[in-house]
């Protein structure tokens, strides 16, 4: 009842009610009798308070506008708003189990024989708590299908149902990368250079293309502020599973991973080799884009602002991408130590932080092209510059965040399993919502870490 007068208020009425009480106050004696029902944390007193506060009239008999009313109640003192929103379903789910002869009410007795009736649908009550909960188990026991097809039918269905979510979402990830990867294949196709590099080129610079997507992409995931925005605030959450974002995260950076492989692939084993040996007819065409004089080695290619910042990125996301592996991130190895040292939690948040650096390089890299000159051709700066933007403004919402309201620590407890209490100092004008989640820092380990 903690803040909230009106649940307070429902309660008062429902035990008054049941004891004919129609002034607004109780003597001493009622007041005892009122305490001890509340506080009787036996099945059949909760289950006959319950009943009390959804029966209005006290009639003995509760109808469907009393459930969603007794709904609506319990999920605002509870500050539940997902249940709230979808009051008259669940009241009518609760009507058409209850009331299957469809009298429009519902007594005490169905809702005592729903909780407690055993899997077979006896009559014999069951109240050993123990005994109850194995029944229940047994009843959540699906029945076995021999037919494969059907099983194998009833199994998609399944899956397609939980995660019909994830899997549209990544449908459409997949398509708009093929899509940029094929637009940019067909378009170098059709260039001179396609003549010298043949289909490493369009494979080189289709990777490019889905790497600068994917680049942009993987910052949306992290940007917490505008995530829980876009569920609470919008209708998107009811299409777009919002509460993946890491995973997703996760999967982009899978999909980072082959665009390098293709891009960096391609030109360092097929089209810059084929470059170097193409003959000097050949090579005319490629003059405006690698100067007069044909490059003589790998070499020329590295030292060049694209190739050393080419290098130096792929260098730079293996360590980020390798120490964010599990076995890396919590330390499962067991490596010597001076290695072990140099992996665990501590080494993928900061190796993670190399990203500004690899933005940066990405940048750079983007901007100096071989086979671009014109800057309207260069899109790497128009993919980042949005989620950079965003990414940039949430940074600095939690940075403000974090030093706008202090809290004291009251007491701190260890409880067995290995649970760590923080009882702390609520912030003035701070009213908790069902679903938030704080982040918590411990400078002595890390002033940067949450």
């Amino acid at each position: 009842m903690n803040e909230s007068s009106e649940f307070a208020g429902e309660l008062f009425e429902a035990l008054a009610r049941r004891r004919g009480i129609t002034a607004g106050c109780v003597s001493k004696d009622e007041l005892r009798e009122f305490w001890e029902q509340i506080s009787d944390i036996s099945f059949d007193a909760r289950l006959q308070t319950f009943f009390d506060m959804v029966d209005k009239d006290a009639d003995g008999r509760i109808t469907e506008e009393e459930v969603k009313e007794i709904i609506s109640l319990s999920a605002c003192a509870n500050r539940l708003s997902q249940i709230q929103e979808r009051v008259e379903e669940y009241a009518a789910l609760i009507m058409e189990e209850l009331d299957p002869d469809n009298v429009g009410y519902i007594e005490l007795y169905s809702l005592e024989m729903l909780l407690l009736q055993d899997p077979t649908q006896s009559t014999n009550l069951v109240t050993d708590s123990g005994i109850q909960s194995q029944l229940l188990s047994q009843k959540l026991v699906p029945t076995k299908e021999h037919n494969p097809i059907r099983r194998w039918y009833r199994r998609l269905a399944y899956f397609m149902e939980d995660n019909w979510k994830r899997i549209w979402v990544i449908s459409l990830w997949i398509l708009i990368c093929l899509g940029l990867f094929t637009w940019k294949f067909i378009q170098y196709k059709h260039r001179a250079v396609f003549d010298v590099m043949g289909y490493c080129v369009s494979i080189a610079k289709g990777g490019a293309e889905t790497l600068k997507f994917n680049m942009a992409l993987i910052l949306l995931p992290v940007c917490r502020n505008t995530i829980t925005w876009l569920r609470s605030k919008t209708k998107l959450g009811v299409i777009v599973p919002f509460d993946d974002n890491i995973n997703f995260h996760k999967v982009i950076a899978f999909g980072i991973i082959v665009g390098v492989g293709l891009h960096a692939g391609s030109h360092l084993t097929c089209d810059f080799p084929r470059l170097l040996h193409s003959t000097d007819d050949e090579y005319n065409p490629m003059k405006p884009f690698f100067g007069n004089k044909r490059p003589d080695d790998y070499w020329w290619f590295v030292k060049g602002t694209e190739g050393w910042t080419g290098v130096v990125m792929v260098a730079l996301m293996l360590v980020a991408y390798t120490l964010a592996q599990p076995w890396f991130r919590r330390n499962r190895l067991n490596l010597p130590k001076t290695l072990k040292r140099l992996t665990g939690f501590n080494a993928f948040w900061y190796s993670h932080h190399l990203f500004v650096i690899v933005y940066i390089l990405f940048i750079i890299h983007g901007y100096f092209l071989y086979l671009s000159k014109n800057w309207d051709k260069k899109t790497t700066w128009m993919y980042l510059a949005v989620p950079i933007l965003l990414y940039a403004c949430e940074r600095l919402i939690r940075a403000f965040r974090s030093g706008y309201k202090t809290v004291r620590i009251l007491k701190v407890a260890v409880y067995p399993g290995n649970v760590l209490a923080l009882h702390m100092s609520t912030p003035q004008g701070f009213k908790y919502t069902s679903g938030q989640y704080i982040y918590v820092n411990c400078s002595a380990i890390s002033p940067f870490q949450w």
